[in-house]
């Protein structure tokens, strides 16, 4: 039977995050950068459960607690991590004959960029450690990243050719034999191809998530930069022609929304930051935006409620997060309904 590839918007058990700790990027920051987490958890945590991979269980906990999370709610896991990337190392579920089943994709550091051994591992050792229960897990050699695809839950993915098709992920591969790879796993019945898009800072090759998302009801939220002197405008422009062309199932055209243009930001090395309102993460009842103190703020959370008009949005500072060239999708993966074993 086909399997299916759940859209982000249908019911979940829970999220999956990595905690940060001292032998991660994170370290100069991690002061900064916990309690970053800590909101993102909590607001999980009232909606639905928060599975934490964490190699500091009492120390985690005492965070969660302080930020107000429903600790009835969080299930926390002993695991050793390279880094807090979720979304790209986690398991991405397929419902197969009407039950879910977890994918585990090979995860090499969006093209050896990083070390990615531990993360690698997280899938396994979470399943070993019961936080699966009877759902099946199914490990393959395909190199391939949550962020790097979008799903409408009835066989449309959205991917970006610059990463799916670079020969630092599956370099084996032509573009045909990763639709047929997409079509086998995620049953995946046609793929809409970005060509265009960037955003200055992102290791992980234009990831779909940071700059397309789909959305119920034949919508398309992407990031639009209307400055022609800003270096990503002609990129997005010619993405945003990409995205007009394409159609849905049914033929017509998807309704677009363009999300505000966040100011330009810096590490201190100098080098822009890939700032995002695009990678919003979509949870029962609600859908988490990751705000940069910046004036464009109100209005992506206003943009996103067009496109969720029955769902809670609500903004979590996000600034600490880009300082490692990420954001809130990033450091998430969604566990759909059934996913996790029973408490």
């Amino acid at each position: 039977m086909t399997p299916r590839l759940p859209a982000e918007w249908e019911p979940q058990d829970g999220v999956l995050l990595a905690w940060p700790h001292q032998g991660t990027d994170w370290r100069p920051i991690l002061h900064e950068v916990e309690p970053v987490f800590a909101a993102i958890a909590r607001e999980i945590s009232r909606h639905e459960t928060v599975l934490i991979a964490t190699s500091e269980q009492a120390a985690t906990e005492k965070l969660l607690l302080g930020a107000g999370a429903i600790m009835a709610n969080v299930r926390l896991f002993s695991a050793e991590t390279n880094d807090t990337w979720a979304r790209d190392f986690g398991p991405i579920t397929v419902i197969e004959e009407g039950s879910p089943k977890l994918l585990n994709f090979g995860f090499n550091g969006w093209g050896l960029k990083f070390p990615a051994f531990l993360d690698n591992c997280v899938t396994s050792h979470l399943y070993a450690a019961g936080a699966f229960g009877a759902v099946p897990l199914e490990t393959t050699g395909l190199i391939l990243e949550g962020g790097g695809i979008e799903s409408d839950g009835h066989g449309t993915i959205l991917t970006t050719a610059e990463c799916l098709l670079n020969p630092n992920r599956n370099p084996h591969l032509s573009r045909q034999q990763i639709e047929t790879e997409l079509h086998r796993h995620l049953g995946a019945g046609r793929l809409l191809w970005l060509e265009n898009g960037y955003l200055a800072g992102d290791d992980t090759d234009s990831h779909v998530d940071t700059l397309a998302r789909l959305c119920p009801d034949d919508t398309i939220l992407h990031v639009a930069c209307p400055d022609r002197d800003d270096e990503h405008f002609a990129s997005l422009e010619a993405m945003a022609e990409e995205l007009a062309s394409f159609r849905t199932p049914a033929g017509a055209p998807y309704r677009l929304l363009p999300l505000p243009w966040p100011e330009a930001c810096y590490d201190t090395n100098g080098e822009r930051l890939p700032a995002t309102y695009a990678n919003f993460l979509i949870i029962n009842g609600a859908v988490l935006v990751p705000t940069y103190r910046d004036p464009g703020d109100a209005a992506a959370l206003a943009t996103i409620r067009q496109a969720f008009p029955g769902r809670e949005v609500i903004g979590i500072d996000c600034l600490p997060l880009i300082q490692q060239h990420g954001s809130l999708h990033c450091v998430t993966m969604q566990l759909p309904k059934g996913t996790l074993a029973p408490r």
